[in-house]
């Protein structure tokens, strides 16, 4: 670690501990040099969730994109706003704890239905009619048996 203060390469470490927020370890270290202290913090680095299009396209994970289109598949139910952001958090969690950095619609609208199946039925319904594409009331009906 280069000092601030003389640019010397070599420091110590004086101290180390989690940070505040829990999302980093804060460490206070010492110039060999100068004398010199200062404090650095070590943060995980964050690789950014890509979803992979139908035709092979990639963006990355947009969280307010899910959101909204869990807002609409719990319109007029009784799910909180908190319960769409826990499973949200959920989703996330579950692919980095996995290692997964790159994922599927499908596979994200499975988690996604999984989740709502546990969450409210009718929403997950509603957002299965979008997500699956149902070409005819046979499919739709086919769904429906299955949930029950």
């Amino acid at each position: 670690m280069r000092c601030p203060f003389c640019g010397h390469d070599e420091t110590k470490v004086v101290d180390s501990r989690v940070s505040e927020s829990q999302e980093a370890i804060r460490r206070r270290r010492e110039c060999l040099a100068c004398t010199q202290r200062f404090t650095t913090y070590e943060r995980r680095e964050e690789v950014p969730l890509m979803v992979v299009k139908k035709d092979g396209s990639r963006q990355p994970f947009d969280r307010m994109k899910l959101f909204q289109g869990l807002a609409v598949a719990t319109a007029k139910r009784d799910v909180t706003a908190e319960q769409i952001e826990a499973l949200i958090d959920d989703i996330e969690a579950e692919l980095h704890n996995t290692f997964k950095y790159e994922i599927s619609t499908k596979q994200l609208g499975d988690m996604v239905l999984m989740r709502l199946k546990e969450l409210d039925k009718v929403a997950y319904v509603r957002f299965a009619s979008v997500y699956k594409e149902f070409s005819d009331l046979d499919e739709f009906t086919w769904e429906l048996k299955n949930l029950k």
